[in-house]
């Protein structure tokens, strides 16, 4: 089991996962910093935070601003060594209707947003973790990068180039001392998922996802991909002729609304 954490920061706390992450953590002797877009939402998030008895202090911020993170960071570090930070800010996209390409804007925003932003966060704090020789990260990236979604170009790339960036610096982490977790959430009841026009197999509350994932980054697990019965159906599909998995993918209806700019915070 890894230590309870006392500091911890999150971005995308706004809403979503991020936001019933923090509610589930917050307590007394809890130090929360939260990192949000939507200045409202996040200030509505860290009330319910400090009514639970948490120090909260909050960050209006965009993820895609690498100095801006860093600075913001190392202040809170500065202030409360970082025991957990998860990395939950995101954005969707996808096709639909008469759409049978992204639009090239929004992809670039897409990718900027979940991987390059959740590189802004992740080193800032892997520099100052392996320096104390502690510390946990986690990365929410998605159940959907465990097999490109043709409904999702974008989405799918940038979670699993996510999934990979995170893949491949873990073991250098770990030797300092400082711990990555990948959490794969599949259909979660958040803005983002409202308005998808789609099969939602096994979809969950924010709430019930924010419970399976304390868990299981209390015991230290390095990839927390739920439900386990759909994370097991995506992977087998690697196991299938590709011409098979695509008909398949192909006969789904799906709408996903043209948007990069809705956070997952």
């Amino acid at each position: 089991m890894s230590p309870l954490p006392r500091s911890i920061v999150i971005t995308g706390a706004s809403s979503g996962i991020g936001r019933a992450l923090a509610i589930a953590y917050a307590a007394p002797g809890i130090r929360l910093a939260l990192a949000g877009r939507d200045e409202g939402r996040l200030d509505d998030a860290a009330a319910q935070c400090s009514a639970k008895g948490a120090a909260v202090r909050t960050e209006q911020i965009d993820i895609r601003d690498r100095d801006g993170m860093a600075d913001w960071i190392r202040t809170v570090d500065d202030a409360d060594p970082i025991d957990l930070a998860v990395a939950g800010a995101g954005v969707t996209a996808g096709l639909g209707l008469g759409r049978l390409r992204e639009n090239p804007t929004i992809v670039r925003n897409v990718i900027a947003t979940n991987l390059v932003g959740a590189i802004n966060t992740i080193d800032p704090l892997a520099e100052r973790m392996c320096m104390r020789g502690r510390g946990h990260i986690a990365v929410i990236g998605s159940i959907g990068a465990l097999r490109g979604l043709p409904s999702c170009p974008a989405y799918s790339a940038s979670k699993a180039g996510l999934h990979a960036y995170a893949e491949s610096i873990r073991p250098s982490l770990a030797s300092q001392g400082v711990a990555i977790t990948i959490i794969a959430p599949g259909f979660v009841d958040t803005a983002l998922n409202r308005d998808l026009v789609a099969p939602k197999p096994l979809m969950m509350s924010a709430e019930r996802a924010a419970a399976i994932i304390r868990r299981r980054l209390e015991r230290g697990e390095k990839v927390i991909a739920f439900p386990r019965l759909l994370a097991l159906g995506l992977q087998l599909t690697r196991l299938l002729p590709a011409r098979w998995t695509d008909l398949a993918f192909a006969g789904v209806h799906v709408d996903v609304p043209e948007r990069a700019d809705l956070y997952d915070d």
